[in-house]
């Protein structure tokens, strides 16, 4: 059991700072997202159809959770202690958008202006990313 231990142990160790090639993140994802949740919210103040706004209700709140999906992805497994060193207001940023498009924010209204605040937000942790990934 020893020696076929010794042949089957991996002879060379490799190691990455990212669970996957780093190419899979991107904040776009949590943008493209928030960008449908604003312009919902600016469709459902244009429209007074009651059927028509509860649809529109449903998908914001759709698209809401998928921005908050992308934005913990980003954050739990993108950015690293190093990050969170370099950008101390990195975490606060992170809380603040996930809050943003949650039951506090987008999710509860149906005001054009959460979703550009939390387009805005998103706008700061994407400059934050590229200078990350710039550094690489």
């Amino acid at each position: 059991m020893r020696i076929l231990s010794r042949i089957l142990r991996p002879q060379l160790e490799a190691t990455a700072h990212c669970d996957l090639p780093c190419g899979v993140y991107d904040p776009a994802q949590a943008r493209i997202e928030a960008e449908s949740v604003k312009a919902i919210q600016e469709k459902f103040q244009g429209n007074e159809d009651p059927s028509f706004r509860a649809r529109a209700i449903d998908i914001k709140e759709q698209r809401s959770d998928l921005v908050k999906h992308h934005l913990w992805v980003l954050w739990t497994d993108y950015f690293k202690p190093p990050h969170f060193e370099k950008y101390p207001e990195l975490h606060g940023l992170f809380n603040k958008a996930t809050k943003a498009a949650g039951a506090s924010g987008t999710k509860a209204s149906n005001d054009p202006k959460t979703g550009q605040e939390l387009l805005d937000l998103i706008a700061q942790i994407d400059k934050i990313f590229w200078e990350t990934k710039a550094a690489a």
